[in-house]
This record gives structure tokens, C-alpha cells and sequence, in this order.
């Protein structure tokens, strides 16, 4: 392992604490008595307090230093005098422990009495301080010059999201935004609590991928030599529960689909999932109007928020549109009662990409994804879909071909999904039977047919309504923040490329190679002035690493710089 200078140095230093007798992570107890919040929010002059954290900054000034320490609710500034920490002749607790021996980002515990400075600072005079864990790493603290200008700021999204414990400690608003999603989570907890609703827990791991149409992955169960995936979707085990005659159950379930990463998706996510017996799909949005309300206030102290340049209003009520209504009042076509072969060419000649795989509810979802849903930015019940879009939905009381689902779009994106959960266990099983014709056809999203759910539906399932709303996306409206990545403490990455370490002729090599991005064999190697042996060795190498490639063309051997 490769170390930097200032990791050599604090490890020399962790050497010397030791050699002083002092543990640099103690395993006792430490009485802390009073957060930084606490002692601000109730400060007394000359109350004793006991506290600890991360030390972020420090003022030395011979035998006094203003620091500041950072706990999990926030900064106080403390003041070390080396005389009120040393009463004694013996002043190496000042002058060498503190002084040389800590450095910013180690966490120590302070006992004090609390002072306020003469500018009016809100302090504590250490008494006492104790090395609780020293910091073997420097934290990249951004600084400020003296016109104002902040540099070395850790913003680079790669960095923060791969090292968030670095990005909690140096970037306050990023904890907030997580503060505030455990705020929405207990809000829908509350809601749903008061209502009676049964919270539950299902498989993460399940026989049969089911409840949406998405792509899984899949694992294998080595003591009973099965395959399972890891679940798209909860949804048919929650209906279990309702045949079982709970007549309310939700679950935050953790959810896992095998598709593409961007702003708005990540491969592990979160959704909330509810159903309740006896109730239909216009109960439904009545209720999630009620929710999204107490979400809002709850989490901003308004139903209105800003997110971006909108603003959105959560107070009830949102307006509700029928999506083949939405689809003709955007595109300026009417696709209702047009056949896969029709619904096809309308797609190509509004510019969309279409394949042979997709039936009729895929085309109508493209259709209305690409050319209507980012139009509502104000919450919006886009509701009525298509029998084809909607393989789990009853059909709809007044409409034929039509069934009764509904999705919430709010600033362009959906938000939720929800229905009048179908029971017919007849209908369900040629539904089923419908998706596997489309996974034949070649569609990796169709839903598999889940024997044992239609066995349950045989049993009985009451009329019930359900709803499905994506936690990470509500999170993200909540917050103002326009990438899933921002509110999940720790999204998925591409593997971190090791660095590459190169000798003094590689160096060279890459220096030459690197500005022109591609030179002829024997170009390079004159311009590179190397021995036989060591251009042989140089060049094997850096093909080995992934940093050159090279290619024979007609009339020579040409180098190219991949790395």
C-alpha cells in the first residue's frame, strides 16, 4: 500500500502516542453528557458538560487554541489554555499531546465548563480531553481565501458517493438530506399505523420473479439447488396476506432489477407497498392525496416545495387524466382501439425506437413515456391503462379494454403505481398466460406465472386496493435533489479502477504517446530513446496494463494509448 506523506506522518504519530502510554482507541465508555445542539439550545455559563467529536479546525496560539469540534448534530467551539489542562509542572498533555500529536479529523472527548468569548461565541474551556480514535487519514477540508473563495471543496459525485462516510463529515447538507428521508419514512409509517394497517416483512428471495414487469437477477440457493432472484416486487406476496384476511398490510421493501443505471435509477431501490381490502383504485388516490400532504408537512413544513425551477403543490386535490386521453392531448393522436401492428408504425412516426418484442401495452407505455409524462410537473393521477399495461389490474367497471390502475407523476417523473388489484383467479391465469406469450416473443421484462399466487386467488382474495410508491424518487423531491444517487447512502458503482503504477521508462513512454493518442511502433520508439531490453520490457508491460494496444496496420505497426 502506497502511502502519502501526510498518512507517514500520522502514523509516526499514532507510534509516539503509544510509546507515551496513551491508547489511541480506547475501549471504555465515554460519558458524553450534552450534544452540541443540546449545550446551544440551553447554554448556562459555568455548566460542566462532557462532549465529544471530530476536531475540524484549531487556532494554535503558543499556550492557548480556540478548535472547533463537530458531533452528529452539529459544531461548538472549544478553548484549550495549556494551563487549565496542565494545573501541574507537567505540560505534555498540552504541548506535546495536543499540540503535535493531534491533527484535524481525530475524535476526542472534552470535559468543560461552558464560557461565552468576548465576540460573543458560545464556548467550552477544556478541562479535560481524551484521544478516542485517531484519524490516519487526512479529511479534504475545502478552504477559504482571503477574497472569499472556496477550494478543495470534496464535490466530485465519484469520490462523494463511493466514500459517503468522508462526504457525511465534510458536507452537513448531505446528512440533512438523509435525516429528512427518515422523517418521510416515519411520516408513512404514522399514517398508515393510525389507520390500522399491519406492517410486514416478505422474501427477498423468491422462486418465481413476480408483481412487475422488470428484468431480475439471479442467484442460486446451493442446500436446495434451486435458482432464485432476488425480488422485483413484493406485490404478490402482500396479496397472500390479504387472502390470508389481514384486511391491511404495507412493507418498505428493498427491491432489485437488472436494468440500466441513471439519474433516476439504481439497481437496488426502495418502494413502499400497501393493499387493502374492500376498497378500489379512486379510494386509492383520495388516500395518497392525504398522504403526499402530511409527507410534505412533515418534511418541509409545506405542502409546497421546490424542486429545480418548479414549484410543486402537494395539497389536495390533483387533477386526474386518462392516460389515452393524455397520449391524444400531447402527441395529437387518438391510439385508442389501435392494434399492436397500428399502435407500431404511430410509434415510429413520432420518432420512438420500437422492436418486434414489444406488444401493445409496451408501445403505449413508450408513447406516452417519451411524448407525454414529463409534461406534469404538478401532481397528477394518469389513470385508466390499457388491459396490456396492466397484467394484475382489474378490469375497469365502465370502460372495456381498460383497467382500473392509476400512476402518480409529479415533476415529469412517476411516482407511484396503483390499482384495483384483480381476483379473478380465471382472468389472472390468462393474463399470465398472455405474458408468457411476450416472453417467447423475446420481451426479458414479462412476468413469469406464478402457480402458487393464482392457487391463493382460487382461495378467495377480497376486492382490494394497492399502491406501489418508489421511496428513493419521493426522497428525492423532498430534498431537491435530481439524482437517486444523492439520497441512497451508498449507490452502485462501477468497480474502482486500481492505480496503475509505472516504472520511469513507461512514464516516458505514456508522456510521448499520450498528446498524439496514437504514433507508429518505431516513431515511438525512437522518440523514447530506449535500449532494446528495456523497450521490450517497457512496452510488454504497458500492453499488459491496458495502457497501450498495438495494431498492425497495411503499412506499419502502430501504437495506440488506451489507457
Amino acid at each position: 500500500m502506497q502511502l502519502s506523506e501526510q498518512e507517514l506522518v500520522r502514523r509516526e504519530k499514532l507510534g509516539k502516542l503509544r510509546e507515551m502510554g496513551i491508547d489511541p482507541y480506547p475501549a471504555a465508555l465515554y460519558p458524553v453528557d450534552h450534544t452540541s445542539k443540546q449545550i446551544k439550545s440551553s447554554f448556562e455559563e459555568g455548566k460542566k458538560v462532557v462532549v465529544s467529536g471530530r476536531l475540524m479546525s484549531r487556532r494554535i496560539q503558543g499556550k492557548a487554541s480556540f478548535a472547533e469540534l463537530q458531533d452528529s448534530e452539529g459544531r461548538i467551539q472549544v478553548y484549550f489554555n495549556r494551563d487549565e489542562i496542565c494545573p501541574g509542572e507537567d505540560k505534555n498533555l498540552y504541548n506535546e499531546v495536543y499540540k503535535k500529536l493531534l491533527d484535524i479529523g481525530d475524535i476526542i472527548g472534552v470535559e468543560g465548563e461552558l464560557f461565552t468569548t468576548q465576540v460573543g461565541e458560545k464556548t467550552i474551556m477544556v478541562k479535560n480531553f481524551t484521544l478516542l480514535s485517531k484519524a490516519l487519514r487526512p479529511l479534504p477540508l475545502p478552504k477559504v481565501d482571503a477574497e472569499g473563495k472556496v477550494y478543495d471543496e470534496f464535490n466530485d459525485p465519484e469520490l462523494r458517493y463511493r466514500q459517503r462516510y468522508v462526504d457525511l463529515v465534510v458536507n452537513p447538507k448531505v446528512k440533512e438530506t438523509f435525516i429528512k428521508r427518515t422523517k418521510i419514512t416515519n411520516s408513512i409509517r404514522e399514517f398508515y399505523n393510525a389507520k390500522g394497517y399491519l406492517e410486514v416483512e416478505t422474501p427477498i428471495l423468491q422462486p418465481i420473479p413476480g408483481g412487475a414487469a422488470a428484468r431480475p437477477f439471479l442467484t442460486h440457493h446451493n442446500a436446495l439447488n434451486i435458482p432464485l432472484y432476488l425480488r422485483i416486487a413484493n406485490e404478490l406476496y402482500l396479496k397472500r396476506l390479504i387472502v390470508g384476511g389481514f384486511d391491511g398490510v404495507y412493507e418498505f421493501a428493498k427491491d432489485f432489477r437488472n436494468e440500466g443505471m441513471d439519474r433516476t435509477h439504481n439497481p437496488e431501490f426502495t418502494v413502499m407497498e400497501l393493499y387493502v381490502a374492500y376498497k378500489d383504485y379512486n379510494w386509492m388516490m383520495d388516500t395518497t392525496e392525504q398522504l403526499l400532504e402530511k409527507i410534505a408537512l412533515d418534511a418541509n413544513g409545506s405542502t409546497k416545495i421546490t424542486v429545480g425551477k418548479n414549484e410543486i403543490e402537494f395539497k389536495a386535490p390533483y387533477a386526474r387524466v386518462p392516460i389515452l386521453d393524455a397520449i391524444k392531448e400531447h402527441t395529437g393522436i387518438d391510439v385508442a382501439g389501435m392494434d399492436e401492428g397500428q399502435l407500431r408504425e404511430t410509434a415510429k412516426n413520432l420518432g420512438l425506437e420500437v422492436d418486434d418484442t414489444m406488444g401493445v401495452g409496451k408501445l403505449i407505455d413508450e408513447i406516452f413515456g417519451e411524448k407525454c409524462e414529463h409534461h406534469y410537473i404538478q401532481p397528477t393521477f394518469i389513470t385508466d391503462y390499457p388491459k396490456e399495461m396492466s397484467p394484475l389490474t382489474k378490469a375497469h367497471r365502465s370502460k372495456p379494454g381498460l383497467t382500473e390502475r392509476f400512476e402518480l407523476m409529479v415533476n415529469g417523473k412517476e411516482l407511484a403505481n396503483a390499482y384495483s388489484e384483480l381476483n379473478d383467479p380465471i382472468d389472472q391465469r390468462e393474463r399470465f398466460e398472455d405474458q408468457l406469450k411476450l416472453s417467447e416473443k423475446g420481451d426479458d421484462e414479462a412476468m413469469f406465472i406464478d402457480q402458487d399466487f393464482l392457487r391463493a386467488l382460487e382461495y378467495g382474495m377480497p376486492p382490494t386496493s394497492g399502491i406501489g410508491i418508489g421511496i428513493d424518487r419521493l426522497v428525492m423531491l423532498m430534498t431537491n435533489n435530481s439524482s437517486i444517487q444523492e439520497v441512497l447512502f451508498f449507490p452502485q458503482m462501477r468497480p474502482e479502477k486500481k492505480k496503475v503504477e509505472l516504472t520511469e521508462e513507461e512514464k516516458a513512454i505514456i508522456a510521448i504517446l499520450k498528446p498524439q493518442g496514437e504514433m507508429p511502433l518505431a516513431d515511438l520508439k525512437a522518440a523514447a530513446g530506449l535500449s532494446g531490453k528495456k523497450w521490450d520490457k517497457s512496452s510488454k508491460n504497458l500492453s499488459k496494463l491496458g495502457q497501450i494496444k498495438v495494431e498492425k496496420t497495411a503499412d506499419v505497426l502502430l501504437v495506440k494509448y488506451t489507457g
